[in-house]
């Protein structure tokens, strides 16, 4: 059996797509698949609606594992992620039932289906002493430095982007920073792009006819906010959300109440998603602009799943 996993940048529908295959696959006489998500961010309980969590209506319909299980105030990494991914998908092809592996990260999509040796975390202390000097300095400052020791490193990330900053340089002082335009470390390719998966996959990339795309995006952002997303973020950092929950689209902007920038925000990561998406090895590209889900659900089982 193989493994179906959808990925496309944030507000392509995803989950409607998902919701449409399930019932798709139900009628063609499998009984109980499972949405396995591969997000960064939907991991935490508390950030349900800023992160996209399918809804309870949703999860009724299509069983969505790796949600909501962890607490706001835990870091989490994708080497955490890839362990807890291969032992759900290898139980769920155990079972027979079909995994349907959704997300929009990157990094979390390709640690579930494939086995990566995922960067050591950061030598004991460099953290700090950066995200010290983050505090103090602000995050231009530290681009600046960055640019000093890696231009061609800084060029790839937005001097306000402060996990991406601090990240580079920790990685850049373990010799280990890929360059942003091949994926590559210094010492050899990266296994992101390998064709090398754990089990059989139909991996199907949406996407959307750009202004289509942003304009879903700004209406998520919209609807977002009506269901409370800015005091569910107000409610995490009173609750002392950690530096990997504040990672989430919107998180530092709803606290400033900046919802432009939000929506500016995810824009942006919809074009960094879909820069990924042209790397996956294999991938079936669907333009889903004018689809419903239904007829995107059996483009993808037509085009090989078995």
């Amino acid at each position: 059996m193989q493994i179906i996993a959808l990925f496309g940048p944030t507000g392509v529908g995803k989950t409607d797509v998902a919701l449409a295959l399930a019932e798709l696959l139900r009628a063609r006489g499998e009984e109980r698949p499972v949405a396995v998500s591969a997000d960064a961010l939907q991991v935490y309980a508390g950030l349900e609606t800023l992160t996209g969590v399918a809804s309870a209506t949703e999860q009724a319909k299509l069983e969505h594992r790796l949600v909501s299980f962890l607490p706001l105030d835990a870091t989490f990494s994708a080497g955490q992620y890839a362990e807890l991914a291969h032992a759900e998908i290898d139980g769920l092809l155990a079972a027979g039932r079909r995994p349907l592996v959704v997300g929009g990260t990157g990094l979390y999509l390709r640690a579930a289906l494939t086995e990566l040796d995922l960067r050591p975390p950061p030598p004991e202390g460099a953290r700090e002493r950066w995200t010290a000097a983050l505090e103090r300095d602000g995050a231009p400052a530290l681009h600046a430095t960055l640019t000093r020791r890696a231009a061609w490193a800084a060029e790839g990330i937005d001097p306000n982007d402060r996990q991406r900053i601090v990240r580079a340089l920790e990685l850049l002082g373990q010799g280990e920073l890929p360059h942003p335009g091949t994926g590559e470390p210094p010492d050899g390719p990266s296994q992101l792009w390998s064709e090398e998966l754990r089990h059989p996959t139909l991996l199907a990339g949406l996407t959307m006819e750009r202004e289509a795309l942003y304009a879903r995006i700004d209406a998520r952002v919209d609807a977002m906010l009506t269901a409370g997303a800015r005091e569910e973020v107000r409610k995490a950092h009173a609750a002392g959300a950690s530096e990997t929950a504040r990672k989430a689209l919107g998180f530092d902007e709803l606290l400033r109440d900046d919802v432009e920038a939000m929506k500016r925000r995810t824009r942006n990561y919809a074009k960094r998603q879909l820069t990924w998406m042209r790397k996956l090895a294999g991938v079936r590209v669907i333009d889903v602009t004018g689809h419903d889900p239904d007829a995107v659900a059996r483009e993808i089982l037509d085009s090989g799943a078995s």
